[in-house]
């Protein structure tokens, strides 16, 4: 007989177990829908927490792809990349910033932020700032910079000491912000709209007040749109709703269109302090990464998808503003800006959504009991009109 591995402690997954998942299971995908292996559908409202961008089995993606994979599929930052360079200029040229670095993921892209921030102070004669002000209810990613720099009990619960050097104001102050500004403080760190938070959102005067206060402090403002850029809002980035640049940003999610990419962009001032050897990552932009990544731009800035993508916005807002209006047993409020809808609950949104699993339609609970509405960003005012009758469905029969 084979060694006991159990050794007296409780029986384990072989898949370690920190997520508590839905007994789905799904085989194929097909624009805002997935598939069970027995043929069930679920509309995918979803869109794996925001990052099936252009919906599942995109076409264009897979033949992009699929011609990568015959030629290359890693090389190593040892080595030129074309795509990556590729992309890193479309990047450059679509925003407020001078260069690119690439990795696998949002916190991995906010970690290469929060390391640039002590480096840019370091060799400004300014070692002692390195404290960072992030806000409220914020997150940041699960490494264990990234859940001190969110600052949430729930994340940091089991893992302190929390990193050092994080301070927190509450999101939408600027008196508040302006009251943590202290001598060690290095730089701001935002998000645009609130993710895992609940979808909330600021008003254009805070991020104006925001880079006024970074301007007069000597401090770097970051902006984290890992969840809500890369036309998640109808802009490229949700920051240009509010006409504020900021240092540094990160993005990840949408970006590669399913396939794992993170970026963290920064002006020539803030990133000429990283050097060769300062920062790097193996996996980061590999050919099959990058070619993701440049065939979701190939689609998301022709002309027009934006424009339709406020146009279903619009569309999409409307309808649920109704349904909040003429069910307020359900629902207290909406929130968001886009594509990027939320749904403040009265029940506990993980029942509200469990209800809608039953009706074949996917969602994500957030923080303030917040259901995520995450559509892909190719939805059409069918698979809109789909989704609130199914929600609807849900708050009749609740009654």
């Amino acid at each position: 007989m084979g060694k006991d591995k159990n050794n007296g402690f409780k029986m384990i997954s072989s898949v370690m177990p920190t997520y508590a998942r839905f007994n789905l299971a799904f085989e194929r995908g097909e624009g805002a829908y997935l598939y069970t292996p027995e043929g069930q559908r679920y509309l995918d409202f979803a869109s794996g927490i925001g990052v099936v961008s252009l919906g599942h089995a995109h076409p264009y993606l897979i033949e992009k792809l699929k011609k990568q994979i015959d030629l290359l599929w890693h090389c190593s930052n040892l080595y030129r990349i074309p795509e990556q360079e590729r992309l890193a200029q479309r990047l450059v040229d679509s925003s407020f910033a001078d260069t690119v670095f690439f990795c696998n993921s949002g916190a991995e892209a906010v970690e290469c932020a929060l390391k640039m921030v002590r480096k840019y102070h370091f060799e400004n004669k300014n070692p002692e700032k390195y404290h960072v002000i992030a806000t409220s209810n914020a997150f940041h990613g699960r490494t264990l910079a990234t859940i001190a720099a969110g600052g949430q009990e729930k994340h940091l619960k089991g893992f302190k000491p929390a990193v050092d050097g994080f301070n927190h104001a509450a999101f939408g102050s600027l008196e508040a912000m302006k009251d943590a500004i202290t001598e060690n403080t290095g730089a701001i760190l935002v998000e645009p709209i609130q993710g895992e938070g609940g979808f909330v959102t600021a008003d254009k005067e805070y991020f104006k007040g925001l880079r006024t206060l970074a301007d007069e402090y000597g401090l770097l403002l970051i902006f984290d749109e890992v969840q809500c850029g890369i036309g998640r809002t109808g802009k490229l980035f949700a920051h240009e709703w509010y006409g504020v640049v900021p240092d540094i940003m990160t993005v990840a999610k949408g970006l590669g269109g399913g396939f794992p990419v993170g970026a963290c962009l920064a002006t020539r001032k803030t990133a000429q302090v990283m050097t060769a050897g300062t920062h790097g990552s193996t996996f980061g932009g590999n050919p099959l990464a990058m070619t993701a990544g440049n065939a979701v731009l190939d689609i998301i800035c022709k002309d027009g998808f934006l424009k339709n993508v406020r146009n279903m916005s619009q569309i999409f807002t409307s309808a649920l503003d109704n349904l909040v209006k003429n069910h307020q047993d359900m629902f207290i409020e909406r929130r968001g800006l886009g594509l990027m809808q939320g749904l403040k609950c009265v029940a506990p949104n993980s029942q509200v959504n469990e209800k809608l699993i039953k009706k074949g339609m996917l969602a994500v609970p957030a923080g303030g009991n917040v259901l995520r509405l995450l559509p892909p960003l190719i939805i059409g005012e069918k698979e809109i009109n789909e989704a609130i009758n199914i929600l609807s469905q849900v708050c009749t029969e609740s009654n």
